[in-house]
């Protein structure tokens, strides 16, 4: 590993009440979870200067405004966004919080994601996870073929890495599974009971090669992290979180003959100038905490990051490699598919409660380096972050 210095430190996490019901606006929520991120770290709402917001691509701008500064009573800011990258949307705002840090153009930044796709009248969310996802690029073509949602698009990709690698339907049930694993150690987790591979396979089906276990856990709530200077972070209460190099990486390959993004997608591009920064390997990580909305984008990570040879995955995650004892803990609270989504805020907060050593029953050996990873789209657009409670690496 190198002695390079890191760019910022996360210092304050906190969250607003998780639910399946009704428990106030996306903003009642980020309000709540900015004031609890300011009172971890020891400061107050008078001590930012920046504030990034976060939202699901499928929420509209009103919901969560950039007034949110005002209901926050916050006073003359430095920096101030509505950072839209889809699922990379929270890493893509860390990324920019630390630059400005790091540069001396902010001094303590608030970023912020929250979400209602739950609520009353409302079948499971199907206004927020019904809309259609573009792929073609051609107009109403989703449309005319009945493509919603993303569990058909991602179903696709999904059945393509299969067929590549002569691979089962119950090969992505390992995923599955590993997830409760770590889930039925997490408190804040939605999911926690027992789960097996004959479990899974009996599951109900949503698309081909989908059952419900393959697909992330939705609730409403909001999650807010604090950013603040390396020179600042060690004089406050909690451990600071490093962060130590950030990339990201947008293949431009679209989905027509001769190409394949489902498998060459631009989490590769994000992982290698991702190395290149920190001047380390997927060798020197010592957990992972990943963006995986559906079962198959967590094995697409792994292989896109590294972590495995491609077609590998899945025999990774069965052998236990990532489970609770394994070589390589992933979203070790159990991630989208057993924890809970929202979206990009659920990796990171997993990755500081891991970096601090606060993960009680869940807590790994080993959190010296902590990859984290953001994907929007149907594998469209990647952000990835090195983070670690040393300040050299």
């Amino acid at each position: 590993m190198t002695a390079r210095q890191p760019f910022s430190a996360m210092v304050g996490l906190g969250f607003s009440e998780f639910s399946r019901g009704d428990i106030g606006t996306p903003r009642d929520l980020a309000i709540d979870a900015v004031v609890s991120a300011v009172e971890d770290c020891g400061l107050g709402l008078a001590d930012l200067d920046g504030l990034l917001i976060c939202r699901s691509p499928s929420a509209p701008s009103s919901e969560l405004p950039l007034r949110l500064r005002l209901d926050l009573g916050l006073g003359d800011l430095s920096l101030l966004g509505d950072l839209q990258l889809e699922g990379a949307s929270v890493v893509g705002a860390i990324q920019q919080a630390s630059l400005y840090l790091h540069h001396g153009l902010a001094r303590t930044v608030a970023c912020v994601f929250s979400d209602v796709p739950l609520r009353p009248g409302r079948a499971s969310g199907a206004a927020s996870y019904n809309r259609v996802m573009q792929l073609s690029g051609l107009d109403d073509w989703e449309v005319q073929y009945g493509l919603f949602g993303a569990a058909g698009p991602y179903a696709l990709a999904a059945q393509r890495y299969l067929d590549r690698f002569g691979l089962q339907r119950s090969a992505l049930g390992g995923y599955a599974v590993a997830s409760r694993r770590w889930a039925s150690l997490n408190p804040r987790a939605m999911l926690r009971e027992p789960l097996d591979l004959e479990g899974y396979m009996h599951a109900r089906s949503i698309v081909d090669p989908f059952c419900m276990l393959d697909c992330a856990y939705p609730v409403n709530g909001a999650i807010a992290v604090i950013l603040t200077t390396v020179a600042r972070a060690p004089d406050l209460p909690k451990p600071p979180v490093y962060v130590h190099a950030f990339a990201q990486g947008h293949a431009g390959r679209g989905n027509f003959r001769g190409n394949e993004p489902e498998i060459e997608a631009g989490g590769a591009l994000a992982a290698a100038a991702l190395w290149r920064m920190a001047g380390v390997g997927p060798s020197d990580v010592q957990s992972a905490q990943i963006y995986d909305a559906f079962s198959y984008v967590g094995l697409q990570a792994l292989e896109d990051y590294g972590l495995c040879p491609r077609g590998q995955a899945p025999d990774f995650v069965h052998d236990g490699q990532t489970s609770p004892g394994g070589q390589l803990p992933v979203n070790t609270g159990g991630g989208h598919l057993s924890g809970f989504y929202l979206q990009g805020m659920t990796p990171v907060s997993e990755a500081v409660i891991q970096a601090r050593g606060e993960g009680g029953a869940r807590q790994v050996p080993r959190n010296e380096l902590i990859l984290v990873t953001g994907s929007g789209g149907r594998l469209d657009y990647h952000a990835a972050l090195l983070v670690s409670p040393r300040a050299t690496l």
